[in-house]
């Protein structure tokens, strides 16, 4: 039984064992990276094949969502991908029991579970979930929007369950979200680089992510991941010079999915090869002057 500790403001925690698997496979020196897909795009009779692939070429994490129409967060890149999954029927069940079939074949690749409560988890009691979850063979989750009353019986039932969580905040997310989002951070805590939906360009503010990537560092004990805007194996070793652990990679190779299917390209062999220039070797990490950097 994990071990439950009182957390400031009185909510209750429950610890549970550290996340740091998800990255610690990597070579030494080469920042983790994470790809996000929503499944069913491609296709889930691909996932083996995809999976296997990112296997080879030593993806740290795939975050796998469970598709889910009209996502405010993300972009069109994005909710695109999501329209083209659900058209072939994935939903919760065949999600999981596709992550059940290619989990045990996998060596250094981990999955992470990404569902949005009111679409895929409203209605199901949260020990159920986080046990489906866990049975299927995901190593983690995320699970996106849920009410801020249901929150501390949705993060015990993930911890009873043995199931890390993933959680969220931004770079320039107040005292309060970062406290809760590094209390019950178990997998990774995904810091997200800039306010928008996800595809967007803008640039992040290298002195401040920083600074932020310290801090969040400082207050939990598992790997932090940055997210947003990450397209290139450069943009990889900048973060990595900023200080994250691991990149998080999701609209850009989605796109390249899209373009695959758009001009009768086998979307998983165009997928592999995105991730392949991802992990190219690109030497020193680069690490940005943040002195001549202009921040408020």
């Amino acid at each position: 039984m994990p071990e439950r500790a009182d957390t400031p403001g009185g909510a209750p925690t429950v610890q549970a064992a550290s996340g740091a698997g998800f990255f610690a496979r990597r070579r030494p020196g080469r920042p983790g990276l994470a790809v996000f897909l929503n499944a069913g795009d491609p296709p889930l009779e691909r996932l083996p094949e995809l999976a296997a692939l990112l296997d080879e070429n030593e993806v740290d994490c795939l975050e796998l969502a469970v598709p889910f129409p009209g996502s405010v967060t993300d972009g069109p890149v994005i909710r695109r991908s999501a329209d083209r999954a659900l058209a072939t029927g994935a939903d919760l069940e065949r999600t999981l029991a596709a992550v059940a079939r290619i989990r045990p074949g996998l060596r250094h690749l981990r999955i992470a579970l990404l569902a949005d409560w009111s679409h895929t988890v409203r209605g199901t009691d949260p020990a159920d979930f986080a046990a489906a979850v866990r049975d299927a063979g995901c190593d983690g989750l995320l699970l996106h929007g849920v009410p801020p009353r249901l929150r501390t019986a949705h993060y015990e039932a993930a911890h009873r369950a043995g199931l890390a969580l993933v959680s969220t905040c931004y770079a320039v997310s107040g005292p309060d979200a970062v406290a809760e989002a590094t209390r019950h951070a178990s997998a990774y805590l995904y810091l997200v680089a800039h306010y928008g939906r996800s595809g967007t360009s803008a640039a992040p503010d290298h002195a401040r992510l920083a600074r932020a990537i310290t801090s969040v560092r400082g207050a939990c004990a598992v790997p932090v991941a940055v997210g947003f805007g990450v397209r290139t194996a450069e943009d990889i070793e900048l973060l990595a010079g900023l200080g994250a652990d691991a990149a998080v990679v999701g609209s850009a190779g989605v796109a390249r999915i899209e373009a695959a299917l758009t001009q009768g390209r086998d979307p998983v062999e165009e997928f592999a090869s995105f991730v392949r220039e991802l992990r190219t070797a690109g030497g020193t990490v680069r690490r940005p002057d943040l002195a001549k950097e202009r921040h408020p």
